[in-house]
């Protein structure tokens, strides 16, 4: 097999390859076996028809077409290989000539991912957020926790932003009451958003056993259109916190004094912002890269990746949606030429600890153990996706050390100090 490549533009190229047709008799072969596993002739056992016997019953043509339709995908990936082209969506093959017994010629044009030219990193600086815990910061984490030690209790009076009331509802449309849309006995805090649209606004001023009903847009209405919503106050209930004071947090920690509760949250919000700046410089780093580097993307697989999404939601005809899909498609693409570039570039290869750790990381946050996460990566064939996904970690985590970060300050942050640091062992 002999074949050229040529580019048509940064994200599109033109295979040529030319193929002997003694190339082609493995193909040729198979086509025979798998025209005589379709046909029935008189004497013959399906699937046992001789090839002479085939070319009488279904013509050479028929064969050869097969045999074509067979040889065309791996002579186009033998090729691809050669030439070391990163194939992008489905090809357009183009059969140029065909002689029997002599030649098979044939072109493929198909979209690639296009090489993108990366800076010198160490000639960058990043800049991030302060990394300095505040008084406020403390105070909220105090706070947070002097709420779990609170205690409920009921008040004859009516129900104002913050408290808690025992509610129940019913949701109707036209009159009708919803299907499921009913609940009695539930604990709301008033104030936190996290129901109804239109429930807080309902819920203020209202006593136990007083009703209300107020208009809102169920689930699964049109916009525009709204339902009734009949809401019943059976309790308001108000939260008491506990004193703030050393006995509090003998109370609700291991120490015993707020000083040392404080100087706890402290020394924890502080490794946590620290942490935050690695994210922020790895997140801002992608930002710049992706703002000053030009990505050219393929036109036509964006707009075939565009159509699949539209038409697996019916949604075809809606011009403005097209367009926040076209732009999420576009963000997508150009983020990941850019960091399989860094990978490429950093040479990196991902060591099967190294992926194991992310497996038992990610895992946690699904609440699944990490062989069974690992299963049900693999029956929806998204392993080497996780494999994409931990090498470009690892070349940001390589390109971030030769970056100059600094902070809001003008400090400049050691992130290699975030990392965690090896074992010492004893001589």
């Amino acid at each position: 097999m002999k074949s050229t490549v040529e580019t048509l533009s940064p994200t599109r190229v033109r295979l040529t390859v030319d193929v002997t047709f003694d190339e082609m008799s493995g193909h040729l072969s198979e086509a025979y076996k798998k025209i005589a596993s379709q046909i029935n002739v008189p004497g013959f056992r399906k699937g046992k028809v001789p090839p002479a016997m085939i070319d009488q019953r279904v013509g050479r043509g028929t064969v050869l077409d097969e045999a074509i339709n067979l040889a065309l995908p791996d002579f186009y990936s033998q090729a691809a290989r050669e030439h070391e082209v990163l194939v992008l969506g489905r090809p357009e093959v183009d059969i140029k000539e065909f002689v029997d017994k002599e030649k098979l010629s044939f072109t493929v044009e198909v979209n690639v991912r296009p090489d993108v030219v990366l800076p010198d990193f160490s000639s960058l600086t990043i800049n991030v957020d302060d990394s300095d815990v505040t008084e406020a910061d403390i105070d909220e984490q105090v706070e947070a926790l002097r709420v779990r030690f609170g205690t409920l209790n009921t008040v004859e009076r009516a129900a104002a932003t913050g408290d808690f009331v025992t509610i129940d509802l019913v949701a109707r449309i036209d009159g009708e009451e919803v299907e499921g849309g009913s609940a009695s006995g539930m604990s709301y805090e008033v104030g936190s958003n996290r129901m109804i649209d239109g429930l807080d606004d309902a819920l203020v001023g209202l006593k136990a056993g007083e009703v209300k009903v107020f208009e809102t847009q169920l689930v699964g209405m049109e916009d525009g259109k709204k339902g009734e919503v009949e809401v019943t106050v059976q309790a308001v209930k108000e939260r008491e916190l506990p004193p703030l004071d050393d006995a509090f947090a003998a109370l609700a920690s291991e120490f015993d004094t707020l000083a040392e509760l404080r100087a706890d949250f402290s020394e924890r919000l502080g490794r946590v912002k620290k942490l935050e700046q690695g994210a922020q410089a790895r997140d801002r780093l992608v930002e710049k890269l992706l703002a000053d580097i030009e990505i050219p993307v393929p036109e036509e697989f964006i707009t075939a990746e565009v159509n699949d999404h539209l038409q697996g939601e019916n949604r075809l005809e809606d011009a403005v949606h097209r367009a926040e899909v076209e732009e999420q498609v576009r963000s997508s693409l150009k983020s990941d030429f850019l960091l399989d570039a860094v990978v490429k570039a950093e040479s990196v290869e991902v060591t099967e600890i190294e992926l194991t750790e992310y497996l038992v990381r990610t895992s946690s946050r699904y609440g699944m153990a990490p062989e069974q996460f690992a299963q049900e990566l693999s029956k929806a064939g998204q392993i080497s996706q996780l494999v994409a996904e931990v090498a470009r970690a690892k070349a940001l985590a390589g390109v971030l050390s030769r970056v100059t970060v600094t902070d809001a300050s003008g400090n400049t942050v050691d992130l290699e100090a975030l990392r965690p640091q090896p074992a010492l062992t004893e001589e």
